[in-house]
């Protein structure tokens, strides 16, 4: 909600009148004026954000928000709106990769709203073969979710990349952007090791890095393919893929996950 500046503040910033102003009443009322709280009784409140789901191919989504003095709803995924989304609720039947994303939805009081968190919606299936698309899902859903049963893999996973510049020592190192591998608490927070060879390969590319992370706190970072020692350390890991240029704008698969159940 915009808060109009009166146009004496406007002028004090062109000017800078008011900084050498004598009349301290004016200086006053200016501090005043800028410090006044915006009146957010029009916006509703949220009390319960929509939380991450990372679901085998051809398993249902639900997002959901709660929210008090809320009127209205509009969902959207990596900051489109979403068609005909406009229910507290958002359900994804069959997700597939296509599905794969940042859901967020804004929740209106009249023609006031507050944005709720961005939802991280990520995929796996297992064994060789990859559904492409939704539209591809629909017949082999049953025999995707039936091979993701536990095994030790290998289990790919599709995840949204993020844009982001950072260097974190010579492992990632420098990056432009990266996929973050995971589980909500809910679901189990990563995968579980199992077996006796725990590795993670990116076959799309060569240039990027790989970082793991487990749940008691060891980590290991390897180029294009990293390995987790055996015994493990901790019961469940998590996953993180670098770029070093050209990020992707699409979901990005995490292949090869190897001696980890679903």
């Amino acid at each position: 909600m915009k808060k109009y500046i009166p146009h004496i503040i406007t002028l004090a910033a062109i000017t800078g009148f008011l900084a050498i102003a004598p009349n301290t009443t004016y200086a006053q009322t200016t501090d005043s004026l800028l410090t006044d709280p915006v009146d957010q009784s029009g916006f509703p409140q949220i009390t319960a954000q929509p939380v991450d789901q990372t679901v085998p191919i051809g398993g249902n989504v639900v997002l959901s928000v709660q929210a008090i003095n809320a009127d209205g709803y509009q969902w959207l995924c990596n900051g489109v709106l979403l068609d005909g989304q406009t229910n507290s609720a958002l359900v994804i039947p069959n997700a597939g990769i296509d599905d794969v994303g940042l859901y967020s939805c804004n929740v209106f009081n009249g023609t006031e709203s507050v944005p709720t968190r961005a939802a991280n919606v990520m995929v796996y299936t297992a064994g060789s073969s990859v559904v492409a698309t939704k539209s591809s899902l629909v017949a082999a859903s049953s025999k995707v979710i039936q091979a993701a049963m536990p095994g030790g893999g290998p289990i790919t996973v599709f995840g949204m990349p993020y844009l982001g510049n950072g260097s974190q020592g010579g492992c990632p190192g420098k990056f432009t952007g990266y996929v973050f591998y995971s589980k909500p608490i809910s679901q189990g927070w990563g995968w579980t090791p199992t077996g006796t060879v725990h590795t993670v390969t990116d076959t799309n590319r060569t240039d990027t890095k790989i970082q793991y992370f487990g749940a008691y706190g060891d980590s290991g970072c390897a180029q294009t393919t990293v390995s987790i020692p055996n015994p493990t350390f901790s019961p469940v890991y998590q996953f993180c893929i670098y770029f070093t240029n050209n990020v992707p704008t699409n979901a990005y698969p995490m292949v090869l996950m190897t001696g980890f159940n679903q």
